[in-house]
């Protein structure tokens, strides 16, 4: 049986923060945590050290973050953003649309880059596959909670 790898949209941005975040988290989180539990080890009985417990389960969740990291960094497929240009919108597009009378811009990344505080939209959430593909002057419609919301796309870049 062979197993598929599901390969991961980024922008070189998205690559690089991923990158610098685990090489962050090998170099200093990673020795500061078992440092932690050495530490913690020293206070006495383990059984009722709840410090050591909680270093030990503050260690175990940064090794699984690094895990997922090299995970993803394995089956990244960065973005050539030159390559989708300013015609059409793709990952590392930014768009201005309007929609309900007010301008919004929104940055299309992949799905790992996704904040939508920040006005980052995954390519997989459902206004980023309507947008995928369109030009300036094209209307998407995307279907919310509140019914369908009608998208003007005025720029891409």
């Amino acid at each position: 049986m062979t197993q598929t790898i599901h390969r991961v949209q980024m922008t070189p941005l998205g690559y690089r923060q991923l990158v610098d975040e685990l090489k962050q988290l090998e170099t200093t989180g990673l020795p500061e945590g078992i440092e932690r539990v050495a530490k913690a080890r020293e206070f006495g009985d383990l059984s009722e050290n709840a410090e050591y417990h909680s270093a030990r389960e503050d260690l175990a969740a940064l090794e699984g973050r690094i895990e997922e990291l090299r995970d993803i960094i394995t089956r990244v497929n960065v973005v050539d953003i030159k390559k989708s240009g300013e015609e059409e919108v793709g990952i590392g597009s930014v768009v201005m649309v309007t929609v309900n009378g007010s301008q919004h811009e929104f940055s299309i990344v992949g799905e790992w880059e996704a904040d939508p505080a920040a006005k980052k939209i995954s390519h997989e959430s459902p206004l980023g596959k309507a947008l995928i593909g369109k030009k300036t002057g094209d209307s998407v419609e995307v279907e919310a909670p509140a019914g369908k919301v009608s998208y003007y796309i005025k720029s891409v870049k």
